[in-house]
């Protein structure tokens, strides 16, 4: 018995040691599409406005360039001057997309596999405040705050790309801003950035620099780390001029792009949540074409990113139920066209990292993810309805976001889980427990998430551990992180050569060089 008893414990000691990757209980890219809130006959109504909505309406204000090629694509500009496109032209383009895009991070091993209904989380929000947790206010977020949360998502397993969290308003020129939010997130994290711009011209000379870093514009093309996060619509059905001349860049700049659309149901988009679905879809699909006409295949998601209004005072609501299903519904739409694409979910509408904050991320992070989204953004540390960004929270959020992924990989059934063997010996044997089983050692860590900072102690022994709360852990781990973890995957030679070349803000001290 002794032997025996020595050799489980010797196991459970093995099974406590970190785990490869390969045998995770989770995995970037599990697939969802389980929940659907749409029924089959309703999903027909929907993509038929969709339809409707593309050939029938169409857009105001494209650009000379956009209607040059989306007419010869196609696509046809009335007497009113909006752009409509019809079916065939639509169907066109989504037949010509790429449904296998890779998101490449400067690391391979954070290569994102952008295709069906494979699922992955990611930051975003553009927040103009940080919230401090610990004393309960909020200040002006700045570069520094960007590189700091772009390293914090860098040791976050269930974070799987960093879109710019935070607006860097101690940088006042717009071109400088851009630039460095571009540097600061590369240099910050090895995984696939998302980041935007405002001005064409701002997006060529950064690209310029993402050229630096990557060793070549060749070596950028083969594998573009950085994608452009692009608000090319102003809905309802309105294009965004400036935007569509960035859009037209990043493509001719082999940049994945994120076709945006973010109308607010009962204020820029129908107050009817279906045809709030239906009108993100329609600006969506319209990006589309004008990308494959310019570009054929070129790498695109399609970002349906519709929010909800408080209809009692107009103000968005980020964490409200109907978000979660808003964003479901426009995943499920995804899976019905088979195209990538992306939607913001998990940002709350509580001002700090409370109960409120904590259940309205999980729900609408857990709905969404579910539906098959492949790319949930605004997934973490978003206060304030997108106002605010809690660094700490960054680190709370992915065990949340561990939580719904391991709801989004289910349950697999075969002979070994089903267990009958196992229930057989226990039962037989009069074992009454199955806690020292070598099948429940075999799967303690393959098949069970551990949250890091969530606390499952039992009354007493949290008590005699010094009463902790999950918060006060994560401030104490952001410390650490930020004392010490300073990427280097881009080296000091290609750095001084970006200093050289650019107006980089921080200083080398800043970054940890």
């Amino acid at each position: 018995m002794a032997r025996r008893s020595g050799g489980r414990k010797s196991k459970v000691a093995i099974r406590s040691a970190p785990l490869t990757d390969k045998n995770k209980p989770i995995h970037p890219g599990e697939s969802g599409g389980h929940y659907k809130p749409f029924e089959n006959d309703d999903m027909d109504a929907v993509v038929e406005n969709i339809y409707r909505i593309l050939e029938e309406i169409g857009f105001n204000q494209a650009t000379p360039h956009c209607v040059k090629t989306c007419t010869e694509y196609g696509a046809t500009i009335g007497k009113d001057g909006r752009l409509r496109m019809s079916r065939e032209i639509v169907n066109k383009a989504i037949e010509s997309s790429n449904r296998n895009l890779i998101l490449h991070g400067q690391d391979p091993s954070n290569d994102l596999q952008i295709s069906g209904s494979r699922v992955y989380f990611a930051t975003g929000g553009a927040a103009v405040m940080i919230a401090d947790p610990k004393n309960k206010t909020y200040r002006d977020s700045t570069a520094q705050d960007l590189y700091d949360m772009a390293r914090i998502v860098d040791t976050c397993d269930n974070i799987h790309m960093f879109q710019r969290t935070c607006v860097l308003r101690d940088v006042e020129d717009v071109y400088a801003m851009e630039l460095n939010t571009t540097y600061n997130a590369v240099m910050g994290t090895k995984k696939h950035v998302g980041a935007s711009w405002t001005d064409s011209h701002n997006l060529e000379k950064t690209l310029k620099l993402l050229h630096v870093v990557a060793g070549g514009e060749d070596a950028w093309r083969a594998r573009p780390f950085v994608s452009q996060s692009n608000c090319f619509v102003v809905p309802p059905m309105k294009f965004a001029e400036e935007s569509l001349e960035c859009l037209r860049v990043a493509v001719e700049g082999g940049m994945p792009v994120l076709l945006l659309s973010a109308g607010q149901a009962g204020a820029t988009a129908p107050p009817c949540l279906a045809g709030t679905v239906s009108q993100a879809w329609a600006e969506c699909l319209g990006g589309l074409v004008y990308v494959n006409a310019i570009k054929p295949g070129a790498p695109a998601i399609l970002g349906t990113w519709p929010f909800v209004s408080d209809l009692r005072t107009g103000a968005m609501s980020g964490g409200s139920p109907e978000q979660g299903i808003l964003s479901a519904a426009c995943a499920q739409v995804g899976q019905y066209f088979n195209l990538p694409m992306g939607t913001g979910a998990g940002m709350s509408d509580s001002k700090l990292p409370d109960f409120q904050g904590g259940a309205e991320h999980a729900s609408n992070v857990a709905i969404t993810a579910l539906s098959g989204a492949n790319i949930i953004y605004e997934s973490a540390g978003m206060y304030a309805s997108l106002l605010s960004v809690c660094p700490e929270s960054l680190l709370l959020d992915n065990d949340v976001l561990g939580g719904c992924m391991r709801m989004v990989k289910g349950l697999s059934v075969n002979e070994k889980t089903l267990g009958f063997d196992v229930i057989k010996d226990v039962c037989l044997n009069l074992k009454g427990h199955y806690l020292g089983s070598d099948q429940t050692l075999d799967v303690m860590q393959t098949e069970y998430i551990y949250p890091e900072f969530y606390n499952r102690l039992s009354p007493g022994d949290w008590h005699d551990a010094g009463k902790p709360e999950a918060l006060e852990m994560a401030i104490k781990k952001t410390k650490e992180i930020l004392a010490s973890h300073y990427p280097k995957h881009i080296s000091d030679d290609i750095d001084d050569k970006i200093r050289k070349e650019f107006p980089i803000f921080l200083s080398k001290e800043a970054i940890g060089r």
